[in-house]
């Protein structure tokens, strides 16, 4: 096949997925008799996590005999690669050619046919039940094809499109099956011969979709001359000049419907995506093998590949990146586990991570333990025997079967693993070594199942055996959106903004959300931009999406391709794309060869006692004097020699804080336009994508008051949103419900090293307060200073007895938080702002997006840009009077970033511009003891009391 065409086919190949299918409920009447097996079909039934709905199918022939010929047949006509007879409710990736918004809705929900024929009509939805007809005829052929993956992926091909099948997807059909499976070409030939007979000048309605003028004529003109494939595919390329890429718009009605809609509308012929946020994580495998299976079940539906890669990939130890990655995705971790009523012991842990906290795996457990009683632990890659668990350790039996389903989450790995010790310890006593396989032990099985005893890396059993210390505690940490209340096309968010007068308010939001591909079930905020990887799923390839208004990835651009083969050098080590290490006291990264740093200082160890002495921690050795300079990034920075030092000429900076200059005079902006200070830190080239401290806008002749984000004027009253604000002529002053606390003018140094005028003000800009008063002193950003010029500075004594703070890079004063200090790279951030209309890329901007991680409304996050260039974040407690679970759980929110971040977890670096982040360094508050809070000074009290109100409407607490 010549390389334009492979091309084609690939893109034909990638043309639909499918949606989690859905065993049909009627199928359970069969097993009535049978208990177990009734209460496992029920289960199947409900389930729409497609890993739940997996392991579940896999261990159905333990709970319901092979000879219920009646349940296996209906069960198998139902669910995908069960049988010959379907690959499951082939509608699936037909939904979106449904014409109206209705039917679109019901196929997506459907789980057969017959389900949608009431909202979906058959003489109104052509495309529809044509694609459904297709579907089902395409099961049954390519069912035939067994195990012979190039075979089955090549008959597929056939049946992906609306377009009458071409000759070189015949050609392949017939190459690739001819020896194996003789009714496959037979049933693919009585297809092919019945469908009919496309002429190219049936597709002259494309040509109109070409931006160019000249294109357009160059297609009709091609269309009406040329009959092969081949040479139409070379007239177009060479004519139009561009790929065939299927986000262009007369390639996409090339590769999609053989005949022109009905009407023009752009929501009813959208060319399908495959699940692009597993597809980020094939490029995590280890072995080839894995990596080609990853992308097949990332590409492709209706395939039997995913039990090919639980046997084979599920369980092999040097998968755990792969693994871990694909569970983030399926099931991301969640603080917060509760309302179980078997797995009891896992409630009221509101500081623990879990996967799969939710009534399904409660009751899986339940079955599990059911059918591990009959002697056998069915595996995919073994069964163990063992004695009667419910006489031998039935107690650490319900742990394992509650870990395994509601999957607790530990730093490091986030994978589900039991603790190799506890393994070892309850297959030795309850393991039957009369009925083991020769050569097998307890020590030798849990060396594939749970190869660790590392506490950060496996599931501590002894943590599970009794109920939660914090049964008696109430509210201290909630969890709006855990279990997610919100439709499944919906994203939940924590709601900090409070509501209308009147209105009812609940704590959380649900926001419309795009998938990352129409079989994936991992959602994005809409008008988020993703990077995502390029349909043939090449490692170091992506390209940068829009979500859309109608709920779909659109406007996609590609990146540049980087080249993840190349290798850094360190000292006489070489490292690998993506590896992060040491050198010195500097983090770094290798990216694409090229070996990106932090620029910590430290004191070499060639220094004297007194040259060590003399040591003050700030870049280029620069003296501790706080004479304040503006640069041009928007950046306060202490003294003009640490400007210099991070790369500023003088003229790229003047004298005075950022925040004590004024944008806006002269007026730079246009008569009948408003100047509006907009100050920002930017992360971009300044001289590509300038950092203007300022925004001209259009008076607004109209604003929407039902609208809710409040902003306060300088005159201390409250408004709607901003729109209202600038409508009715007033000045902002914050952002956040006015507090009468900030009508006074009570100035605060933020850890950006800017003096605000009142608390209110910096949390508004989303810094944190280091201390009272106007900024006079930066304290030093490395770890190893022996003095500081923060020596005169007083700082608020801690919020909570006990607390052992963190101390943020050139800040002064401790503060109990949860800290992450974030490498990252300048090039990949350039890039992301030449795709936004040459936008420069802002601190604000990752903090607007990682504050949607944050699922704790006890917990808000802050952060600035370090006087050496890293992005630090701080995720702090924010009731008045922070309790030791409430530090502890804007720790493990902390904990949980880092650990997406430097696992490279699609869930967190898809985002644009997160997906510049290269590793994360970990710094946490903890608690030496549950004593209560210390007696604080009023101004601290006032400070903790003005963040509860202002950020913080829904805390369960009052303030």
């Amino acid at each position: 096949m010549c390389a334009r065409s492979q091309i084609v086919f690939l893109l034909l190949a990638c043309n639909f997925c499918a949606l989690v299918y859905a065993q049909d409920p009627s199928c359970c009447h069969h097993a009535a008799e049978f208990p177990q097996c009734r209460e496992a079909c029920d289960q199947l039934a409900k389930i729409r996590s497609d890993s739940h709905l997996r392991f579940l199918y896999q261990r159905l022939s333990s709970y319901c005999s092979e000879s219920m010929t009646e349940l296996w047949i209906c069960i198998n006509s139902t669910l995908p690669g069960a049988s010959r007879k379907s690959y499951g409710w082939v509608g699936l990736g037909c939904c979106e050619l449904a014409i109206s918004a209705e039917c679109r809705r019901e196929c997506k929900q459907a789980s057969s046919k017959n389900d949608i024929t009431k909202i979906c009509k058959k003489d109104t939805e052509k495309p529809l039940y044509s694609c459904i007809t297709k579907n089902e005829m395409g099961s049954v052929c390519c069912s035939y094809a067994e195990k012979q993956t190039n075979c089955r992926e090549y008959c597929q091909a056939i049946f992906r499109t609306d377009s009458s099948p071409t000759s070189s997807q015949i050609s392949a059909v017939k190459q690739y099956c001819q020896g194996t499976s003789p009714q496959l070409i037979g049933c693919v030939a009585n297809y092919t011969k019945s469908y009919p007979t496309r002429s190219p000048i049936d597709s002259l309605y494309c040509c109109d979709r070409a931006e160019e003028a000249h294109c357009q004529t160059a297609c009709k003109r091609i269309l009406r001359t040329m009959t092969t494939e081949h040479e139409i595919m070379e007239g177009l390329i060479n004519e139009c000049g561009s790929q065939p890429l299927p986000q262009d718009p007369l390639w996409q009605c090339f590769l999609g419907s053989a005949h022109p809609p009905a009407k023009s509308d752009p929501e009813t012929a959208p060319t399908a995506k495959m699940d692009c946020a597993k597809l980020h994580c094939c490029s995590k495998a280890n072995t080839s093998l894995c990596r080609k299976m990853c992308q097949e079940i990332s590409t492709n539906w209706g395939t039997q590949t995913w039990q090919e890669f639980d046997q084979l990939c599920e369980y092999n130890p040097v998968e755990t990146d792969l693994i871990t990655c694909l569970a983030d995705v399926r099931e991301p971790c969640q603080l917060g586990c509760k309302d179980l009523t078997y797995c009891t012991n896992f409630n009221n842990r509101p500081t623990e991570l879990f996967r799969s906290c939710n009534v399904q795996s409660d009751q899986g457990a339940m079955n599990d333990i059911k059918l591990w009683s009959n002697g056998t632990i069915r595996m995919p890659v073994m069964n163990i025997p063992v004695l009667d668990i419910r006489k031998c350790q039935p107690e650490m039996w319900k742990a394992v079967a509650c870990a395994l389903q509601i999957k607790p989450c530990y730093s490091k790995s986030r994978g589900s693993v039991i603790c190799k010790s506890d393994c070892v310890d309850i297959l030795t006593h309850c393991g039957d070594f009369t009925r083991f396989p020769e050569g097998q032990t307890p020590e030798r099985i849990c060396d594939l199942l749970s190869p660790t005893d590392d506490p950060e890396r496996c599931i501590p059993l002894h943590r599970y055996l009794t109920p939660s210390p914090f049964d008696n505690i109430i509210e201290e940490v909630i969890h709006p959106c855990n279990p997610n209340p919100c439709p499944s096309n919906h994203l939940c968010e924590v709601n900090r903004k409070g509501c209308h007068a009147g209105q009812d308010c609940l704590p959380y939001f649900c926001v419309p959300g795009c998938k990352l591909g129409e079989a994936s079930e991992f959602l994005v905020h809409m008008e988020a931009r993703i990077q995502v990887p390029v349909r043939s799923g090449q490692a170091g390839c992506y390209e940068v999406c829009t979500c859309g208004q109608s709920g779909r990835l659109e406007n996609c651009v590609e990146m540049p391709c980087i080249d993840t083969t190349q290798t850094c050098v360190s000292g006489e080590q070489r490292k690998i794309h993506g590896e992060s290490f040491k050198k010195d006291c500097d983090s770094c990264s290798c990216y694409a060869g090229e070996t990106i740093c932090s620029s910590r200082k430290c004191p070499s160890l060639e220094h004297s006692d007194d040259d060590r002495h003399l040591f003050r921690g700030l870049p280029c050795g620069c003296p501790d004097h706080f004479v304040p300079v503006c640069a041009r990034n928007g950046r306060t920075y202490p003294s003009a020699c640490v400007a210099r030092c991070v790369g500023f000429q003088d003229n790229q900076f003047g004298y005075g804080s950022c925040r004590s200059s004024e944008p806006c005079s002269p007026n730079p902006c246009q008569k009948n336009q408003r100047c509006i200070p907009k100050r920002r830190v930017c992360l971009t080239d300044m001289t590509d994508y300038p950092c203007l401290q300022y925004e001209c806008v259009n008076r607004p002749s109209g604003c929407d008051p039902n609208q809710l984000d409040p902003a306060c004027d300088t005159d201390n009253l409250e408004h709607a949103n901003l729109c209202l604000l600038y409508q009715r002529g007033k000045t902002l002053a914050y952002m956040g419900h006015c507090q009468d606390a900030c009508r006074v003018r009570q100035e605060v140094c933020g850890h950006n090293g800017e003096t605000y005028s009142t608390v209110c003000e910096a949390f508004s800009d989303r810094v944190a307060v280091d201390y009272h008063g106007v900024c006079h002193a930066m304290g030093a950003v490395s770890e190893f200073m022996t003095d500081s010029g923060c020596n005169a500075v007083p700082c608020p004594p801690l919020s909570t007895q006990g607390c052992n703070p963190v101390t943020p890079p050139g800040a002064c004063c401790p503060i109990c938080a949860g800290m992450l200090q974030i490498l990252w790279n300048k090039k990949q951030m350039n890039t992301f702002a030449k795709l936004n209309r040459n936008q420069p890329i802002t601190v604000h901007n990752i903090l607007r997006i990682l504050r949607l991680h944050i699922s704790v409304p006890q917990c808000d996050i802050f952060g600035y840009l370090s006087i050496d260039s890293e992005i630090v974040i701080l995720i702090v407690p924010v009731d008045q009077q922070p309790t030791p679970l409430q530090i502890e759980a804007c720790s493990k929110e902390a904990e949980k970033i880092d650990s997406l971040i430097n696992s490279g977890s699609p869930t967190l670096v898809s985002h644009v511009p997160l997906s510049a982040f290269l590793m994360s360094e970990l710094k946490l508050s903890t608690v030496s003891s549950a004593a209560p809070p210390s007696a604080s000074s009023l101004s601290l009290l006032l400070l903790c009391l003005l963040l509860s109100i202002l950020i913080l409407p829904f805390t369960g607490r009052t303030p």
